[in-house]
């Protein structure tokens, strides 16, 4: 037997229950994981409250680190005993074992722990395809960043450091301000004592910027797009205030002939090579030092505390990173 989490019916974290399951043999193309560290991801909430809607009963979670514990049928790329990571499988990683598709698999070198790859891979690999893929940002070019204190953010700030380029992050307090800046963002704006688009306009020289990347959605969409140039580029990846609804598709015409895109991870790795060149992108900025996700002691979480661990993510009280711990 084997525990992991499950939720019954769509609701606030009280509705995530500890439950023991006896796990099913891995499948043709499958690897059972013992998980060592389990990552914990905005889009979790939104499966647990009903935003993205689930069969139900349902498992929760995409994200872990761990070991091979089992190959399945097939399977000759990995093996028993083998240091692996994923971000991509279907719901369930908050649990002592997953079994997971094979490529959706990467193999962690020894220079980074489990919980380091916990901690960084969804939210890595989606500042990748972000700053590399989705608008490749140039070294010295200004862009804004919302959330720049939480996970995805802190990874995006210390990855335009490493690129050259100048991130100006939202932020809600001083304190996370302090921490985007640490990290690497070249400016902050605090959006409940500032006007955001003034202050990138002031910070621009009137200029403006090319690309904002907003993973808050509802309350930062009119601002997000009066931050752009003529012809620029508003990547909306994530809803944490609620979603975008009704787009007006003629205010794009009206503030610039806007580009507005919507994308999400699956999009862009949809092979086992693509997941390869991503993660060893990542990995050797972790390795350098580059880029550090390190977890503090106060956001990790046992398992059977997932409760604790989405009220403390739904507060905006954590900064970087959180865990589960198996």
């Amino acid at each position: 037997m084997a525990k992991r989490i499950e939720f019954h019916q769509h609701g606030g974290p009280d509705v995530l229950q500890l439950v023991n399951v006896d796990p099913r043999d891995p499948a043709a193309g499958e690897v059972q994981v013992e998980n060592k560290a389990i990552g914990i991801n905005y889009i979790d909430t939104y499966m647990r409250s009903g935003l993205y809607p689930s069969s139900l009963p349902a498992a929760l979670g995409s994200e872990a680190a761990g070991i091979v514990t089992r190959v399945g049928p097939g399977v000759e790329v990995l093996k028993v005993g083998d240091r692996v990571v994923y971000a991509q499988s279907a719901p369930g990683a908050y649990s002592e074992v997953h079994n997971v598709p094979v490529d959706k698999l990467a193999l962690l070198p020894d220079a980074i722990s489990f919980e380091q790859a916990a901690a960084s891979f969804l939210k890595g690999l989606t500042v990748h395809y972000l700053l590399r893929q989705t608008y490749v940002i140039q070294p010295d070019e200004a862009f804004l960043f919302h959330a720049a204190a939480g996970g995805v953010g802190l990874i995006a700030c210390q990855w335009a450091k490493a690129l050259g380029a100048r991130l100006i992050g939202t932020v809600g307090s001083a304190e996370k301000a302090e921490r985007a800046l640490q990290a690497g963002a070249w400016q902050t704006i605090n959006y409940r004592e500032e006007d955001i688009a003034a202050r990138v306009s002031e910070l621009t020289g009137g200029k403006k910027l090319r690309v904002v990347y907003d993973s808050v959605g509802k309350d930062t969409w009119e601002a997000s797009l009066d931050c752009l140039q003529r012809r620029g580029l508003m990547v909306s990846f994530g809803n944490a205030s609620g979603p975008v609804t009704g787009v007006n598709l003629a205010i794009l015409n009206q503030k610039g002939s806007l580009y507005v895109t919507r994308p999400s991870l699956n999009g862009y790795i949809t092979t086992r090579e693509a997941l390869a060149q991503a993660s060893n992108e990542l990995f050797s900025l972790i390795a350098s030092g580059a880029i550090n996700v390190d977890v503090p002691e106060s956001q990790k979480f046992a398992l059977a505390d997932a409760q604790q661990a989405h009220r403390a993510l739904e507060s905006r009280s954590t900064q970087g990173s959180s865990l589960l711990i198996p």
